[in-house]
């Protein structure tokens, strides 16, 4: 989990999250870095908008929720591309989920 803080707090310090960048967050941290794993999590997080999950995140909970009344003609083609988004931000989510087993 310190993995994905770290590149977390690289992100939200406008730093690149790349593998020198968190093996020195991770040291700092006084946890002794894994280059696997390190190696690992920039290469799930390549083409990741990491501001863009976790919004995502925050919001699945409330996706749950129970639909509303039917959506007219013109918010169905704006629903069909907004599920369109949310497949590639779910794609890119699964990616991020394999890193934690």
């Amino acid at each position: 989990m310190e993995y994905v803080y770290s590149a977390m707090l690289l992100h939200s310090a406008g730093k690149p999250v790349n593998e020198e960048n968190l093996k020195k967050v991770l040291i700092a941290a006084g946890v002794k870095a894994d280059d696997a794993r390190v190696k690992a999590l920039t290469a799930a997080l390549e083409g990741v908008n990491i501001d863009e999950a976790i919004k995502t995140a925050v919001a699945m909970p409330a996706a749950a929720a129970p639909a509303g009344p039917a959506p007219t003609t013109e918010k169905k083609d704006e629903k069909k591309k907004e599920e369109e988004e949310k497949v590639s931000e779910e794609e890119a989510a699964a990616g991020l989920g394999a890193l934690f087993g």
